[in-house]
């Protein structure tokens, strides 16, 4: 079994400073905590973009710090709100295709990962442009068999809140016409962006996105004006994954959450009684 850590959209700032009243510093510092505590064995850690919110230099170097003490390794992509050129002063080591985008690939024992970039300058909407999608083409094609798993910031379809989707991928038609061909061996699809947690399927292809380690976008239907996109302070996550053969397994992880934990069984007192006149301990 293989197992994969996947963080999305940190948004770190300025050391000392808050964000949207939160400290994304230290929301991350304690993603890292719990995956080194409780998932040292991961193979990978995925951070699916927004790494900076402004993209400082002095915010990928507090990225830098946080990440360098987590015991997997891990795996840094963009996001809208980074900077391709002052990340990789910072990141030299990322992966990088033949253009200078942000793009890579990791080869597990039963997996390949590739790690998309979909940063635009100027812009929040992702973008894919044509030489993007000719390193894509190509690792789509040299994996054979290989069983592949995307990892990108920008969801390449629609997911139905009309103010993050003027924001998502623009290429969408592009890129569903390139990854329809090859949609047996694509075995999942992990992204970031939207804040939110969200699973579902991509011309059969299934995918999955997670809550960021700071702030949230709030689930609106009603809302379709980008400038009021709705924010909450719902708990940040981590997904745990899980690769054995052919089977994926995903869990959402709110590595925050402070509700009282106790056991579920009566131990050593009739499971009924326990059960109905349950009292936590305070």
């Amino acid at each position: 079994m293989t197992k994969l850590i996947h963080i999305t959209d940190p948004h770190l700032v300025e050391p000392g400073r808050l964000l949207y009243g939160l400290d994304p510093q230290a929301r991350l510092s304690a993603a890292v905590d719990d995956i080194n505590r409780n998932h040292p064995d991961a193979a990978a850690v995925v951070i699916t973009g927004d790494l900076a919110h402004w993209g400082e230099g002095v915010a990928y170097e507090m990225l830098r710090q946080v990440l360098d003490d987590l015991i997997p390794p891990y795996i840094p992509l963009l996001g809208n709100h980074d900077d391709r050129a002052v990340f990789r002063t910072v990141f030299p080591e990322a992966p990088v295709d033949a253009a200078g985008f942000i793009q890579g690939r990791l080869d597990l024992e039963d997996a390949r990962l590739l790690f998309l970039d979909t940063n635009q300058p100027g812009t929040h909407a992702g973008w894919y442009c044509e030489q993007r999608q000719a390193w894509l083409r190509d690792q789509l094609e040299v994996a054979g068999d290989r069983p592949l798993y995307l990892f990108m910031h920008h969801p390449p379809f629609e997911i139905g809140l009309a103010p993050m989707d003027r924001i998502g991928l623009m290429q969408r038609d592009a890129v569903s016409a390139l990854v329809r061909p090859h949609r047996q061996k694509v075995r999942h699809v992990f992204f970031g962006h939207v804040h939110r947690p969200i699973v579902g399927s991509w011309m059969g292809v299934p995918f999955s996105t997670i809550r960021a380690t700071n702030h949230q976008v709030w689930l609106d239907f009603r809302t379709d004006d980008l400038a009021a996109v709705p924010g909450s302070h719902e708990p940040p996550a981590y997904a745990v994954v899980l690769l054995r053969g052919e089977d994926v397994v995903i869990h959402f992880h709110d590595y925050l959450d402070d509700s009282r934990k106790f056991p579920l069984g009566g131990q050593t007192q009739d499971e009924r009684e326990y059960a109905y006149t349950f009292e936590p301990a305070e």
